[in-house]
């Protein structure tokens, strides 16, 4: 399997000088739960740094505490779950799953993430979707459109596909299920139904919780305005490259919150 190849990077959409706010992408970022209030944010963080506009949709709490934070994120808008369908079509992409819950997680006021996943699925199959988190955990692999992009990490790997998450199994599960898969771990792999690349790097310090909500952000940003394997494997490369610019720093002491934050810096040096 090759190597990526950061010439890659020149292909990625770049605004123009003279777009205007929503040319340069409109993401729908549908996440978080009564239990799970972070995981939906650092996605958001990421994403509203890089595309025009995210639509955010989650239970009341994460809605209210995204609210107070506005100054964070100036161009989007915090819409309730039940008004998604009137910013699906909107968008250009839909980022589904970071810290929606399993069955035995749900509380009071909790969508079921299987049920809402899939009923999405089979009612929008031909938007841009990438699949994280919760939503992976709930579905069959099945009822994946086929412009999904999925971002499981290798225990996810094997819920979703009840086989073992190895390099040749992504590849193969690519190819049966017409998809985009991300397989996160020491390296990253990410194939299509045509083509796949490993992308090495990172460090012991991306092992800290909300690191892959980060990267499934970028990826989703990225899908906005790009096709799926340019994104994917683009989105595993400058993740990986801005926790290595954080380790220069700090060593392995920095948090999620922190890598959302080096994205930019890093995207900067690598893109313009």
């Amino acid at each position: 399997m090759n190597e990526f190849n950061p010439d890659i990077l020149k292909e990625l959409y770049k605004p123009a000088s003279t777009s205007h706010k929503g040319d340069n992408g409109k993401l729908l970022l549908i996440g978080g739960s009564k239990l799970f209030h972070a995981a939906s944010l650092w996605p958001l963080t990421v994403a509203s740094r890089i595309v025009d506009m995210v639509f955010y949709a989650s239970v009341p709490e994460n809605n209210e505490l995204v609210l107070r934070a506005k100054e964070e994120f100036g161009n989007g808008i915090v819409i309730p779950r039940a008004k998604i369908d009137d910013y699906i079509n909107e968008a250009d992409c839909i980022l589904i799953g970071p810290g929606m819950p399993r069955k035995e997680g749900l509380e009071d006021g909790d969508d079921d993430t299987k049920t809402l996943t899939e009923n999405l699925f089979k009612k929008y199959p031909d938007k841009k979707w990438v699949v994280d988190g919760g939503s992976l955990q709930v579905i069959s692999p099945e009822i994946l459109p086929k412009t999904a992009i999925i971002t499981p990490h290798k225990g996810e790997f094997q819920t979703l596909f009840s086989i073992e998450a190895t390099d040749e199994n992504a590849k193969e599960m690519a190819k049966k299920f017409g998809i985009t898969i991300l397989l996160k771990g020491e390296h990253d792999v990410v194939c299509s139904k045509e083509k796949c690349v490993k992308i090495s790097g990172g460090n012991n310090g991306m092992t800290k919780g909300g690191t892959g909500d980060v990267l499934s952000g970028l990826v989703a940003a990225l899908y906005c305005k790009n096709d799926a394997f340019i994104s994917a494997a683009c989105a595993s490369f400058i993740n990986k490259k801005a926790g290595e610019s954080l380790f220069e720093k700090v060593g392995p002491y920095f948090n999620a919150t922190d890598l959302a934050d080096e994205i930019p810096s890093v995207m900067r040096e690598l893109i313009l």
